[in-house]
């Protein structure tokens, strides 16, 4: 299962009742950081969420609303008494940034490691999960991120059993090791069905709708994607400062044919925008105005045929 919270849903500059972008995800024992604007740290602790754990920061890009609250968390990480490295993922340029950003935050327990992002996407294989970058359209270089949990075949002790394949090793095929026994290569395909369906999560802010949202939000359980303005009037301002309105994310989840939309990157000036719900449900009906805090579990799904 992925636990997944929304810590901050707000845009350009924070307000009393709305921090600046973030997103938490947990699984596996592993937590991912996507973005880390102004009051990251304030939203973890009124979620009950902790920063000491997060082994991977995300950046979709180096606008100050996403990453201004970085030095701040690295600080209480280190306070922490982490020790652990702590992997670091955005566009070209994110060693010179970070480390101009740490002139505050100098000294630290932990390394950090960069990964900086060339290709328009790219995949990157964790333990048990990958996350995809895929370029988006700002007015600066920017990323959204995928989120993959895939999940392997149901295991057929029946035919583990007719294979001969002694108990000790059927929980290591499980987990997809080969082992060599007496002349015998058993790998995992021998006991394992077909896989099953895993579970996908999408994130994108700051972006016109572009064809490469669409592809890579395919069938997302969850799909979160910015919608700075909910008038239905705003799609002139929001081309011209390289943004969505809801509607345009909206249409977006739909050609995705994703699960559920989670609106966020609210402008300041949007001061109600759970009161354009009702209208945006219309073009996606599984749609969701956030609010800071908001969390939600996705668990697997277990196939139609498995009984």
């Amino acid at each position: 299962m992925l636990d997944v919270c929304l810590l901050g849903t707000g845009g350009m500059m924070p307000l009393p009742y709305r921090w600046l972008t973030s997103l938490m995800l947990r699984y596996n024992g592993s937590s991912i950081l996507i973005d880390s604007g102004e009051g990251t740290q304030i939203a973890m602790r009124e979620t009950g969420w902790s920063a000491k754990p997060i082994d991977v920061i995300c950046f979709t890009h180096y606008h100050a609303d996403h990453i201004s609250g970085l030095p701040g968390l690295l600080l209480t990480m280190g306070n922490a008494e982490r020790t652990e490295p702590v992997l670091m993922i955005g566009p070209k340029g994110l060693e010179r940034v970070v480390n101009a950003l740490r002139t505050i935050a100098p000294e630290l327990p932990f390394e950090i490691r960069f990964h900086e992002l060339r290709d328009s996407e790219e995949t990157m294989e964790f333990d048990g999960f990958s996350l995809t970058a895929f370029r988006v359209s700002h007015n600066v270089i920017c990323y959204g991120y995928s989120m993959h949990i895939n999940r392997a075949g149901k295991f057929d002790a029946e035919r583990a059993k007719a294979l001969q394949i002694p108990l000790p090793f059927w929980n290591r095929l499980q987990k997809g090791e080969e082992i060599e026994y007496e002349g015998r290569l058993l790998t995992p395909d021998m006991v394992l069905g077909p896989p099953r369906k895993g579970i996908k999560l999408t994130y994108c802010t700051d972006s016109r709708p572009t064809e490469s949202i669409v592809r890579n939000a395919a069938e997302a359980d969850l799909f979160i994607c910015e919608g700075m303005y909910g008038e239905p009037e705003s799609e002139d301002k929001a081309k011209e400062h390289k943004h969505m309105t809801f509607y345009e994310a909206a249409k977006l989840a739909g050609k995705a044919g994703v699960n559920e939309l989670w609106l966020t990157h609210y402008s300041p000036s949007l001061m109600h925008p759970k009161e354009y719900e009702k209208e945006v449900r219309k073009v996606f009906k599984n749609t969701v105005v956030a609010k800071d805090g908001r969390t939600t579990t996705i668990r697997f799904k277990e196939e139609l045929s498995e009984p």
